[in-house]
Parts: structure tokens; sequence; C-alpha cells
């Protein structure tokens, strides 16, 4: 098609067969980005994808039949895709992309890199690794209805990371079922187990250990031969939940056991899991009987409570929720009974029940994993409704991949523009809405010539294993960062290299000599970036705060005198809700959770902002400081949010 239309079109058609590109993820939008690339022309494509097929992936990742299920995506992906076109050269990786492996010479040696990635991490590493080869980058994302396309230029355009992110809305399943480390993954967990046990069964909701996790193996055929064997051991995940609990009588020591005991040691035998994590510590009925005090009864029994706010905001101990569980467990079997044979309950945070069996099951599991346990109003405000994934998004998604590429091919990178697809048609009765891309953040902590953050922190409380994992890693998005305190020494505090600096983990900042002002030289080699961050020391500060990302320049630690005294801090502060690559998302949509085994999460939210005529955006006011912020210019006028939005969890 593109030749027929004469020498630019078949220049272009040219380009198309000789360049390489990169598919970073074959789930949703990968399968059908896939499809796409080879129908258009593209001749040379390599994949890469960790995970493995699932039989929840059927219902929209049309590469994959039931004959798949364990196999590796990115394999069976380009087996597929070869039936298209089978002429295309398309190589396949069962790995992550954030293996060492993959360099930035690797990432050189391609024209072009499309993201279809389903987690924040994977998305900022791609992201910086794009940057440092200086190679462009379209991504993407879906959330139900909605969707977004992007394109990534170093020094033309925003980064991925110039604005900030709120807390990360997608989720492997593998997470959910098997290493969970935020509350949010138990609390979707328990809503995933109230439909296993009283409501529909859905076999994207499974409860028990997933033994097909990739990251138990790196071998495709040894994953393959996992997912079959869970089929025919026995394994009582593959048994039908609500009739195993049927068969029990919702006996709840039982249930309690199995769940919080059985399953955890499952878990525990999957060793590979736990090199790099804190095991899971399993419970059990009788010995958290033993805690129950005599008046426990009266501590939780709601009729006995006074003042709904007060009760709602109380954290019980374990004993507690282990009475919650059983009550609420006891109570819901009575309402499904009472609804006669083949009935099922329908979660609803309103329904009190419901919301005690959610309340005490997330709070054990998170027990179990070694979180702070949650009160019943914060877990209540992080559940909601339930909205599936869309695959003809993904599709359309996935054709504007492609005309995004075809525009930096043709050399119109600056005819490139961010794209959002909406749930409704705007005034103008326009589904996708374009908008203009904008340019490098100043302050970005990543593509900004020197990037810079201030972190306030208890220098005499945490260790130098929390400033490696929950900061620079699991904060800041690093793979293997090395730290030198700007000390006149050149002190090294922590060492990518394995054993050089173990030593250092089980000791305070304070032992080195960091204070208030020190400042600490960052360096991640594998993503070709550096990090100055300066150090505010606080014993102030909130509970289960570890440490808090300061935006404002004000508030940044002494520099010394030859340091610019007036460079602005580049990362928002940590409640920050923006998970764009963009402007940032109306108030309403903050409470918006995508959670899934394979899904991909928008990269923006910036979908739904009204707009006043001549194409401006208004200047929206911050939820917090009730500041006004500047948008970016719209191409075209979208739709606000829907008010039904709120407080929806998306679970695919």
């Amino acid at each position: 098609a593109l030749i027929s239309k004469g020498p630019p079109y078949r220049k272009l058609a040219d380009s198309l067969s000789a360049c390489r590109v990169l598919v970073v993820g074959a789930g949703g939008i990968g399968c059908e980005l896939l499809k796409n690339l080879v129908l258009t022309g593209f001749k040379n494509i390599e994949v890469i994808d960790l995970d493995t097929i699932d039989v929840s992936n059927l219902n929209r990742q049309f590469l994959f039949q039931k004959k798949h299920v364990g196999k590796s995506k990115a394999q069976v992906a380009k087996e597929s895709v070869l039936q298209f076109c089978p002429t295309a050269n398309i190589t396949a990786y069962h790995d992550s992309i954030m293996n060492p492996e993959y360099n930035v010479e690797f990432f050189r040696n391609f024209m072009l890199v499309m993201n279809a990635l389903d987690n924040r991490a994977a998305r900022n590493h791609v992201n910086r690794m794009c940057l440092a080869a200086d190679i462009p980058l379209i991504e993407s994302g879906t959330a139900g209805y909605l969707g977004q396309v992007t394109v990534i230029k170093k020094g033309l355009t925003e980064c991925y990371e110039c604005q900030p992110k709120p807390t990360q809305k997608t989720f492997p399943g593998c997470t959910i079922r098997n290493t969970p480390s935020e509350p949010i993954h138990c609390i979707v967990w328990a809503k995933y187990l109230f439909n296993q046990l009283f409501g529909e069964e859905d076999a994207d909701q499974e409860v028990s250990p997933d033994t097909a996790d990739p990251e138990l193996t790196w071998n495709p055929a040894d994953t393959e031969a996992r997912a079959t064997a869970s089929d025919q051991d026995g394994d009582i995940k593959r048994v039908s939940t609500k009739d195993w609990a049927r068969s029990t009588g919702y006996d709840t020591v039982k249930l309690f056991n199995k769940l919080f005991k059985d399953d955890i040691q499952y878990l525990l035998t999957m060793d590979k899991l736990w090199k790099k994590r804190k095991a899971p510590l399993p419970l059990d009925w009788l010995e958290i009987q033993k805690l129950v005090p005599a008046n426990i009864q009266q501590l939780t029994c709601p009729q006995e409570v006074t003042g709904t706010g007060l009760k709602d905001q109380q954290v019980l101990g374990v004993a507690g929720y282990s009475q919650l569980f059983s009550r609420s467990v006891e109570t819901l079997r009575s309402m499904l009974a009472d609804k006669g044979d083949g009935a099922e309950l329908v979660w609803d945070k309103d329904d009190p029940p419901a919301m005690d069996f959610v309340t005490a099951a997330a709070n054990l599991r998170m027990h179990i994993f070694s979180m702070n346990m949650k009160s019943r109003f914060d877990i209540k405000s992080m559940a909601g409704n339930i909205i599936p994934a869309i695959a003809t998004t993904n599709a359309v998604i996935a054709g504007l991949i492609v005309l995004e590429a075809l525009k930096i091919l043709s050399g119109d990178v600056e005819q490139c523009r961010t794209i959002f697809l909406n749930k409704q048609p705007n005034p103008r009765k326009k589904l996708l809405v374009p908008c203009a891309l904008d340019p490098p953040s100043a302050n970005c902590y990543v593509c900004a010539s020197k990037p810079e953050v201030t972190v306030k922190l208890n220098v005499h409380k945490t260790l130098v294993l929390a400033l490696q994992d929950k900061i620079l890693k699991e904060k800041f998005g690093m793979v293997a960062p090395d730290v030198q305190i700007e000390d006149g020494k050149g002190t090294i505090l922590i060492s990518s290299e394995e054993g050089e600096t173990e030593a250092n983990n089980s000791k305070f900042l304070s032992d080195f000599g960091i204070r208030h002002g020190s400042r600490l030289q960052v360096d991640d080699f594998l993503q070709d970036y550096t990090l100055l961050v300066n150090v505010i020391h606080c014993e102030d500060l909130e509970k289960d705060v570890e440490f808090e990302v300061v935006g404002d320049a004000p508030d940044k630690a002494p520099t010394p005198p030859s340091a610019q005294e007036d460079k602005n801090v580049a990362n928002g502060n940590k409640d920050s809700a923006e998970p764009s690559t963009s402007s940032k998302a109306p108030a309403e949509q903050d409470d918006v959770l995508i959670v899934d085994s394979d899904e991909e999460e928008p990269s923006s939210s910036t979908m739904d902002v009204r707009m006043e005529s001549g194409g401006h955006k208004r200047k929206l006011h911050d939820a917090e400081t009730g500041e006004a912020s500047a948008k970016r210019q719209r191409l075209d006028q979208p739709l606000a949010a829907d008010e039904e939005d709120d407080d929806i969890i998306a679970l695919d």
C-alpha cells in the first residue's frame, strides 16, 4: 500500500523493511502491535517478555491459544506473527528487559523502541535506556476504555519520568498471589478471595500460589512444565475454591489454615522468590487463639463499639483480625445459604460483612508479608468497583503506536503527538484527542543535564540497605546503584559489585558521617545514569514514613558555594498522583486503580481534562495546595471524566 502511493512512500516502505525495532512486552497491547508491525511492512523485529501465557490471557491476547498455556509469551507471539508474514525476521527473548545483558549498546542496535509494558519499574528502566542510547521511544497504555500513546525523544520531549507519578496501579498476577509488597496487593487478593469463596469465580482472580511464576525460573521449558504439572498433581489451586470451601462447611479453622498457613508454607518452598525478599511468616489458627484476650469480642464486635469513625480507624492486632475473619465468614456463609443453591454474593464496599471479610483477610496477609496493617477506613478507601480489560482498546492503541512510528521513520518527529483515547466522544464527537508533545522538564531528576533530588530522612534510623532498596531502587528506579559520599574522601557507601559493601547494609547512614546537608553521588552504570542526592535530616517524619522526596527548592539541603544555588529539585512529593509523562490528571482520576495480571496502565492520566474555548486547557487546582498548575496545549477538546469513575479499581 505504501509503495503504490509514489516515491516518498516507496522510500518509507524501504525504511520499514530495513530498520530494526524493539517491542518490550507481548501482552495485551504487544500482541496487537506485533501483528500491526508485520502487516505494515516492518521486517526486523525483536520482542522481549519475561511472562508466560495464562488461561486468563486468552480472551484478548489473540496470538495465544489454549495449547500455549505455560509457554513463553514472546516465543509464541513470534511464531503466531510469522504466520501473517513468513518473511519477517523476528527474534524473541523470554527474559526481563532489566537484565544487565540488555545494556545501552543493546538499545543502540534499534532505530525505535516501543513499550507495551505492565509495570512502572520496567517503564522507568526502558525510558532511561532509550535516553542513554538516544533512541526514540513510543510509550503506551490502556485502562478499560481509556488509552494513550506518546513519543519520547531525548532533548525534544518530556521523558516518562519528567512528571510525578502516583503509586503504581497495575500489578502482575504473580505479585498478587506470590510476592505482595504493598497493602494494595493484599487488598486486591482479599477481594479475589471473596469472589472465589462467595461470589462469581473468575480464572483471572486466583488466590493460591502461582507455581508458574516466571521469576521462579529462566528456563522456558521448566516454566511450561510447572504450569502443566499444576494441572496434574492435584494442587488445590486447580480445584474450585468455592466447592472446596463448601465441602468443609466453610469451616473457619480450615479456611484460615489453608489460606494463611498451608499456602504460605508452600510459597516458602519457592526459594528463588526469597533470595532478595523477606520471606513470609505463616500463621496458625491455634497459635493465634492463644493471643486472644478475654474481651476480644468487645474490642472488635461492631455492635459493641460506639462512634463509627473511630471504630473504622482502629487497627486491630493479628488476634483481632483473626476473630473478625471468623465472624465475617460465618455471616457470609449464612447469607449465601439463605439465597439457596447456586447463589452468589456480590462484593460491595458498603456491605458491612463483605467489608469486614476483606479488611480481615487483607490485614492478615499484610502481617504475613511484614507490612503495616491498615484500618477498615483505609482499606475501604482503596477498594471499589471492577472494570474489565477491553481488547478493542488495546487494538486502537496498537494502531496509534504504528502511526507514530511511521512519523518518526519518515523524519517527521515534530509531527508526533500524544494521543488520548477517551471513553466517550468529546463535544466535537472525537474519541481520539491529540496533544502537542511537551518539552523536557528542566527539573526532571532523570533527563535534566545534572539530575538532582533532595531526600528528607532520619540519618540515625535509616539503614544503608533501606537507602539502596527503598529509596534508590524502588523510588528512583535504579537497578544497580553505586553510592559515593561527597565528604572529601570519596567514601564508597554502596557498590554494585557483589560482596564489596554488604557489611555496610546493617549500619545507619549516620555511622558514615552522613548528616543534614550531606550529598551523595549515585551512579547506575547499566542505565548510564547519575543522580546527586541531597540529604535533609528530619526526626519528625509521619508515622510509618521512612523518607520523603522534597520538591521545592527552599527545602533543599545546603550546598557548597560552588554549586548552583537556584537549581530546583526534580521530583514531586511522595503523595503525588500523576502517572503521566505529561501534565497532571484531574483530581477525580486520583482514585483510579488498575490492578491486573498483564494489562497495560496508561502512562498518563490526562485523558479527560476539560478545555476552555480556543484550544487551551484550564489551570486545574492541585487537590492539596490549591495552587493552579499549567497544562499543555491540546489539539482537540477531550471530554471531562465521568463522575462514576471515582474509586475504581480495575481488576483484569
